[in-house]
């Protein structure tokens, strides 16, 4: 395939909003059955686990929540059952220590901003 010497910015807005519609038009239609249920696997994975703080979390809970709809808090005892049947006490240990070492840092930066202002 040749290389070519066009890039996005000789396109405007509208002309590039256009593409970017065709070619996912094109590339879906393209995709087999099962090529397709990977993609899907692989963005709804990407998604739900790779999420980075609270907000996200929640977002990705939200969904949970509303995929489940009734059988959501029915499937969250189930698994709080089964995990603790297998829990780790280190593991438990170790959780604690983080949320007290997170705890204290945030006590930490608290007080450093009262000091700051005690002059």
């Amino acid at each position: 395939m040749k290389k070519s010497s066009l890039n996005y910015s000789v396109l405007s807005k509208k002309e590039l909003e256009f593409l970017k519609d065709t070619y996912i038009q094109d590339k879906v239609k393209s995709m087999s059955e099962k090529e397709l249920k990977n993609f899907v696997f692989e963005c709804i994975n990407h998604q739900i686990k790779n999420t980075i703080g609270n907000e996200e979390e929640s977002e990705a809970w939200r969904e949970m929540e509303s995929f489940y709809d009734n059988k959501f808090e029915e499937l969250i005892l189930k698994i709080q059952t089964k995990f603790k049947a297998y829990s780790d006490p280190t593991e438990e240990i170790i959780e604690d220590h983080e949320r007290r070492s997170k705890l204290l840092e945030t006590n930490k930066i608290d007080n450093e901003k009262k000091d700051m202002w005690d002059d």
